[in-house]
């Protein structure tokens, strides 16, 4: 028996982990027995990727197959690591076209999740630019998907948790970059509104993102820095850079080697930090800057187990979208409620969503999504149902890959009739329930 989890550390679980060593393994495991789970690198955060039974690791098929320049198009087995894909075409002017916050997650885990970026609202999510997968069904079968060929579990499976199989190999589009840096412009926001608007009249910039202090009050409720950012040309390098036009991507500097007293996080410390970060982040307020790929993309992947922060028992992160029309009053509504509890998330995340993703049960949608991460504490799944209302209320929904906690109600209002679509088709592919997660257990998928 192993004991492990998500990256939030909750829940804890106890069970039995394989490892595929080929993808024959792979696909023995999907269909020979019931309620298992391939996964990738442990970096959803709930319970998504930790089998009913027993889990999969897939870290060991990780070979990079074919790459054509021409078309930018890799393909790859599902358990390489962006982080290896980045290391390895970076340097040659090539970069995925989204990334998620950290680049220590899997291929296959970042087509499970469908995961998002800061440029959603130009360029969708990362299964927008996935060409083709195998999938190792519950079945037996090994097929081929993509938008032409096997489209419904195509579409199923962008987004789908690995819940139609497990994904053996992608075939995705890169995209050419002409050096390793971003041009970055910071804007500080006094309130929630000024932030939204600035991501609004910024809409033309191809990466947008705002960090909020989610325990400023008053007149000062959501204050936040806005981070704006463009792929840096050749001829805009300065400095040292024109030297290194594609920076080395550093391993980790820092690491929390023990778990924090469960005091560390509080509403004091937590305050001090916000208000050092916005006078740091307000000071470089003005014109672009470079800062190389890294720390724009992976700020907190510089520092090793992170998630140590939290403490022994965790941590659990609330992520919402909410739609456009209804954003500011809810997410103004959802602010107040948690700068009164003094719930201390020193990591909230502001971003603007596009148009829905390709995904059956993708999580972006039009509108605005915030994310924060909140110590386990006792009251706070009492507290976090309090915010599931708002989310409800709106017609938004909780994003997949970073639940551990929501209730089937509020997936099913959040998803509505792609969840019973889901589910049909869950049903007809695996009737004895040979692919089962946790989460699927609790939301009934």
């Amino acid at each position: 028996m192993t004991r492990f989890s998500g990256w939030s550390r909750y829940p804890v679980v106890d069970q039995p982990l394989h490892a595929a060593s080929d993808p024959r393994d792979a696909r023995a495991f999907s269909s020979g027995g019931t309620g298992r789970i391939a996964r990738g690198n442990g970096r959803s955060y709930g319970d998504a990727a930790i089998g009913a039974s027993e889990t999969l690791s897939m870290l060991k098929l990780d070979r990079m197959k074919n790459f054509d320049a021409a078309s930018g198009l890799l393909t790859a087995e599902a358990g390489v690591l962006l982080a290896d894909i980045i290391a390895s075409f970076l340097p040659r002017g090539f970069y995925p076209r989204v990334v998620p916050g950290t680049r220590f997650v899997t291929l296959g885990g970042a087509i499970a999740s469908d995961v998002h970026g800061k440029n959603h609202h130009r360029d969708g999510a990362f299964g927008n630019h996935v060409e083709s997968l195998l999938i190792a069904t519950p079945g037996g079968e090994l097929l081929r998907a993509s938008r032409n060929e096997n489209a419904e579990l195509f579409r199923a499976t962008i987004g789908g948790q690995g819940l139609t199989g497990t994904i053996i190999e992608a075939t995705i589009r890169l995209m050419p970059v002409e050096t390793g840096w971003i041009r970055q412009r910071t804007i500080a926001a006094s309130d929630l509104g000024e932030a939204m608007r600035a991501l609004e009249e910024n809409d033309a910039a191809t990466y947008s993102v705002a960090w909020i202090d989610c325990l400023a009050r008053g007149a000062h409720l959501g204050r936040s820095l806005v981070f704006l950012g463009e792929h840096a040309r050749a001829e805009e390098l300065e400095g040292s850079a024109l030297n290194k036009r594609f920076p080395k991507i550093a391993p980790p500097l820092l690491g929390v080697p023990f778990d924090f007293p469960s005091l560390a996080l509080n509403r004091l410390s937590v305050r001090l930090f916000n208000e050092f970060y916005y006078r740091w982040g307000a000071r470089r307020v003005g014109s672009p800057f470079q800062v190389d790929i890294d720390p724009y993309f992976f700020p907190l992947d510089g520092i090793s187990n992170w998630n140590r922060i939290y403490g022994r028992r965790g941590f659990v992160q609330h992520q919402c979208v909410i739609p456009a029309d209804k954003a500011a009053g809810v997410l103004s509504d959802m602010l107040e409620r948690i700068t009164r509890r003094g719930s201390a998330s020193f990591l909230a995340v502001l971003k603007k969503f596009g148009a829905a993703s390709d995904g059956l049960l993708s999580f972006p949608q039009p509108g605005y999504t915030l994310a924060l991460d909140f110590p386990m504490t006792p009251g706070l799944l009492e507290f976090l149902d309090e915010l599931d209302a708002y989310v409800v209320a709106s017609g938004g929904r909780l994003y997949l890959a970073k639940d551990a906690r929501q209730s089937r109600a509020t997936f099913d209002a959040g998803y509505a009739r792609a969840a019973d679509t889901f589910r049909s088709l869950r049903q007809a592919l695996d009737p004895a329930g040979r692919v089962k997660s946790r989460l699927a257990e609790r939301l009934g998928l």
